[in-house]
């Protein structure tokens, strides 16, 4: 058995992913993901279960494992109750912490994740807040977000939120209390170090390719993970 196999064995996640796959293909078929990008999670599984670190090293450092999009639906038809999304999971997990996930396009686009999504979650109690929400980033919105945000006070008391109020209400400010907890459980499950992970792999990055890495969203290397797309992710 293998190293890696080892560490996958230790992701709850994994041991409930795979219990005997018979490689009958039924959550290729029924995938999503699986129409439209060069994806095949029966293939994963068929590589995982050789227990081969090297071929393992391979779907950790590939672009494959970034095509799921967890809606289980492999897990709802498998006739043996696999579950080859919640192995892409563990694999994910397992690639960001070792490293890997910084050789493929998809795996480098965690640390704009992380900047935004995680660290949003983490300062403000939202995933998603308009106020980080960098039109710059954005040009599909047009200008119609830009004026939004300059007039934002207006715009949510006319949407019925409660920008940044007390009380209850959308997008109300969340308290210092609550903020903690959030930050305590991304502490307590290994959340926070696997963002100090993913910064520090994407800074090492970031230097073996000549980019600026910055620790905000306004650097030469988040502006290429951000931005860059090298077309061959779906079928033709």
């Amino acid at each position: 058995m293998g190293e890696l196999y080892e560490k996958l064995e230790k992701d709850v996640r994994f041991l409930e992913s795979l219990k005997a796959c018979i490689n009958c293909g039924t959550c290729t078929a029924i995938c999503p993901a699986a129409e439209f990008y060069n994806y095949d999670p029966r293939t994963i599984a068929t590589t995982v279960q050789t227990k081969n670190d090297a071929k393992i090293i391979e779907l950790l450092k590939s672009e494959t494992i970034w095509y799921c999009g967890e809606c289980m639906s492999c897990k709802t038809r498998c006739p043996r109750g696999n579950a080859p999304g919640l192995m892409v999971i563990a694999l994910r997990s397992l690639s960001q912490d070792l490293g890997y996930f910084v050789e493929s396009e998809k795996g480098r686009q965690q640390l704009a994740l992380k900047r935004t999504i995680g660290e949003w979650t983490i300062k403000y109690g939202y995933c998603v807040h308009p106020d980080n929400v960098n039109p710059r980033l954005h040009p599909e919105q047009g200008p119609v977000w830009e004026w939004e945000r300059e007039n934002i006070q207006p715009v949510m008391q006319k949407l019925g939120a409660n920008y940044k109020g007390d009380g209850p209400g959308a997008l109300r400010k969340i308290s210092d209390a609550d903020l903690q907890e959030i930050k305590n459980i991304f502490d307590v499950t290994g959340g926070t170090e696997r963002f100090n992970n993913i910064e520090k792999f994407s800074e090492k990055k970031a230097d073996e390719m000549h980019l600026e890495f910055g620790h905000d969203m306004d650097s030469p290397y988040f502006d290429y993970v951000y931005t860059t797309n090298n077309s061959t992710h779906t079928k033709e």
